[in-house]
């Protein structure tokens, strides 16, 4: 840790009345193991409820819908892109203290701090607390992020992630993506583009299609 928890709070807006959940919060489990402390992996799970309902109840309150709609909403507010993007806002990963190597926590090590910080607050202040916070620091997720979005859709579905297939073409690239037995093509001047592409074509299959 290169920042005392305090500093912490400050960037969080948001001042604990036991700190000992702010300090959980940022116990990563290779730091808890050695120091025989509790890590924030409990709190990330409550977390990840709270975050659901917070944004779930927001999305119902303030957007005309219907289910399908807000789900793919609430799907862009609580996925890992978002969560790594409000973690990032906040450089909330140099407050937590761990001994992992830097390889270790790449990965969902961000977004799952994010969470146990969420988790924190909302035992400290409540689900009101936790709403302010989210309302000032969650964002929507970029919607082209397309890759993320159809690996969560899928993943709801099935435990086998999507293939991505990529062979060069006249100008670029063409790229196929298979999931739950379906498929879609896309075309693009990099292979990256070329997977969004596909990705997005076989996100919006899906996404209308029935489980």
């Amino acid at each position: 840790m290169t920042e005392d928890l305090s500093v912490a709070e400050r960037a969080l807006g948001y001042t604990f009345k036991d700190k000992s959940l702010l300090t959980a919060a940022f116990t990563h489990s290779s730091y808890a193991y050695l120091h025989g402390t509790e890590s924030n992996e409990r709190l990330e799970f409550l977390g990840d409820s709270v975050l659901q309902l917070a944004v779930t109840e927001r999305l119902y309150k303030t957007v005309r819908k219907d289910e399908g709609e807000l789900t793919d909403l609430r799907r862009q507010y609580v996925s890992r892109a978002a969560l790594d993007k409000a973690e990032e806002k906040l450089s909330l990963m140099r407050f937590l203290l761990h001994h992992a190597e830097e390889s270790a926590l790449a990965g969902k090590t961000r977004s799952n701090l994010f969470e146990a910080v969420v988790g924190a607050i909302y035992l400290d202040g409540g689900m009101d607390a936790a709403k302010r916070f989210l309302e000032k620091h969650l964002v929507r997720a970029e919607r082209e992020d397309y890759k993320s979005a159809l690996q969560e859709l899928v993943q709801e579905r099935a435990k086998t992630p999507p293939a991505y297939t990529v062979t060069e073409a006249e100008g670029g690239f063409r790229c196929r993506v298979t999931a739950l037995g379906v498929s879609a093509d896309g075309e693009g001047t990099s292979k990256k583009s070329a997977e969004t592409q596909a990705a997005k074509k076989l996100y919006e299959i899906l996404k209308n299609k029935k489980s």
